[in-house]
């Protein structure tokens, strides 16, 4: 009789898993994570988009069609994303107020439209409008 009282106190005595340590942990886990949350900071483009459409836009624009091929356009000619600087210097020479108005495709490779937009910035042009070609 005596083995079986004994037996029944070490039952009695587990009940169930000690959360404790694992509920630390979490707590642990979430100030990390919190903490590292407010120092993330996403890089980004600067857009400045146009406030109201004017229809002399296009016409003082330069226009810089790029084709879902990746090809340049530039006053309907192709050319070199490299070219593109030099060819936008020199029709920015003509109308100083002019801005650039990119026309790419929707399947328009990003890296071609970011190589063509640092080019028209080291072109001397920030005045520049996105728009999708039809």
């Amino acid at each position: 009789m005596r083995l079986r009282r004994h037996i029944q106190e070490q039952h009695e005595s587990s009940h169930g898993i000690d959360l404790a340590p694992m509920l630390d942990f979490v707590l642990n886990l979430l100030i990390f994570f919190i903490i590292t949350a407010i120092f993330v900071k996403e890089s980004g483009l600067l857009v400045n988009r146009p406030t109201s459409i004017s229809t002399d836009t296009k016409s003082e624009s330069i226009a810089i069609q790029i084709l879902d091929t990746g090809e340049i356009y530039v006053d309907n000619r192709v050319v070199d994303a490299r070219a593109v600087r030099a060819n936008v210097e020199r029709m920015h020479a003509v109308n100083p107020q002019s801005g650039v108005l990119i026309l790419a495709d929707e399947n328009a490779p990003t890296g071609t439209v970011v190589q063509v937009v640092d080019q028209v910035h080291l072109g001397g042009i920030w005045n520049i409008t996105f728009s999708t070609s039809e």
